[in-house]
């Protein structure tokens, strides 16, 4: 009977003791919050009085700024630090240590972001210590805001013979490695860096861009790749990876990366407007002008004077309206012979004409030699389709006819989408050349399909 009874009573004593313990704990807690509460008021009230009395006392002003910065009042506490830093300047006052002053106020002046005020407080720091990471790691990472990363990379290593494994400074010394053309030191650098941080997506798309300048192009696309749908770095991911695979000759690889890259939401202007300007310059390579046209109109109404997109609509909209027009600039080389064949073919009325031979001079031009039989005369015609835009000089004039005497042909024609220069013109003046111009050309392009399908179907 006794048994249960005394375990009933103990099992009571537990209980009682318990809640007595949280109680007293609970009330000790309180009056210490208190008592730190009353001890903050007290300090910033005696600094008060004693400020009042002397506005320049650094022990007041030490004690205040102290309070302010560990409350992370970062106001009150660069101000109280900066004013703390003119009163000891050129002094020692016991206590008060230099050094932690301007780097508080260093350090609060960036919680501010007052870079400014922040490179003076942790240069002032410095005169101080040398071997300080939070010193030499911010003037390191303002002096790379401030584009001056030859003085960012000796800061940031200074930094890094305190603390190796800082992410952030690893990070900006890569960055800055990078901006002075060092990619592979550069890459040692931000490897590390991503390896301690791997969410920091800047880092990885400037790591992408050391391989580009590293040539190693496979890497760089790998990363680039990886990054096309992240929100921030995609479009300016999409943009270097159209460019490579422009230059790899990709085109619809190009093309993908470009479409990507604009259907991302909130893209930076200018990195929309040169995506929608590749974008149409790719559409080109792949002969499709119609595509490419909305994109130059749409840049020509938001910036008329981006690039040259008021050249582009005004050649390219006239070659979209033009298919033959589009076929002699553009096509690949058997599609323009053909077409330069149909124009011999029709070239002269009720004549019976034999092509002889045609040559073509690397997707330049291409030259074609034909025998003509009309009901006057017959002879040995040469013909040149020059592919060139601009203006042809007398040298090539001179080369055609160079080549009439060689094949001993009685005329040549020479046609070019562009013009002839003067020198080209007098040159012909007394030889058996006509040239022809593109609107000349422009109009026997209008005809030659409804001419060719004129002609009598010859017989096998």
């Amino acid at each position: 009977m006794m048994l249960p009874v005394l375990i009933g009573v103990m099992v009571l004593v537990l209980i009682v003791g318990f809640f007595f313990a949280v109680a007293t704990r609970s009330r000790d807690s309180f009056s210490g919050g208190k008592k730190r509460a009353k001890g903050r008021d007290v300090i910033l009230k005696d600094a008060d009085k004693r400020l009042s009395q002397n506005p320049r006392d650094p022990e007041a002003l030490n004690a205040m700024a102290d309070v302010y910065f560990q409350e992370e009042s970062w106001d009150k506490a660069m101000k109280t630090y900066n004013q703390l830093a003119e009163v000891t300047a050129g002094s020692h006052v016991t206590g008060i240590d230099d050094f932690e002053v301007n780097l508080r106020s260093g350090l609060s002046a960036m919680k501010l972001g007052l870079g400014d005020q922040a490179y003076k407080s942790f240069s002032a720091a410095r005169t101080y210590r040398q071997d300080n990471f939070e010193v030499n790691y911010n003037l390191g990472h303002l002096e790379f805001e401030r584009k001056n990363y030859e003085k960012a990379v000796q800061l940031l290593k200074q930094a890094r013979q305190q603390d190796p494994d800082s992410p952030a400074a690893l990070r900006d010394l890569g960055h800055a490695c990078f901006r002075m053309k060092n990619p592979k030191e550069a890459m040692a650098f931000i490897r590390k860096a991503i390896d301690l941080a791997p969410n920091d997506k800047e880092s990885l798309y400037t790591l992408a861009e050391c391989y580009y300048e590293a040539k190693q192009i496979e890497q760089a696309l790998r990363i680039f790749n990886h990054l096309r749908p992240d929100p921030v770095m995609g479009p300016s991911a999409c943009l270097i990876a159209g460019q490579i695979h422009t230059e790899l000759r990709q085109y619809e690889a190009a093309v993908q990366d470009y479409e990507i890259g604009i259907r991302h939401q909130n893209v930076k202007p200018g990195v929309l407007v040169e995506l929608r300007y590749r974008l149409g310059a790719a559409y080109l390579k792949d002969n499709e002008i119609g595509k490419a046209l909305p994109l130059f109109k749409l840049i020509q109404a938001e910036n008329a004077s981006y690039k040259d997109v008021n050249t582009l609509i005004s050649k390219y909209q006239e070659l979209n309206a033009n298919k033959n027009l589009q076929i002699f600039l553009m096509a690949p080389s058997a599609d323009f012979v053909a077409l330069c064949r149909k124009i011999v073919m029709t070239y002269f009325g009720r004549a019976k004409i034999k092509i002889v031979n045609i040559s073509v001079a690397q997707n330049e031009w291409a030259d074609i030699l034909a025998e003509v039989d009309t009901y006057k005369w017959s002879d040995l015609i040469m013909f040149r389709f020059i592919r060139t835009q601009g203006a042809i000089g007398e040298l090539t004039v001179r080369d055609f006819h160079s080549h009439l005497k060689e094949v001993k042909a009685g005329k040549g024609i020479c046609v070019t989408v562009g013009s002839f220069s003067e020198g080209a013109k007098r040159y012909t003046e007394a030889r058996l050349i006509d040239l022809i111009e593109k609107d000349r050309l422009t109009a026997i392009l209008n005809t030659v399909d409804a001419k060719a399908a004129a002609l009598p179907v010859r017989k096998k």
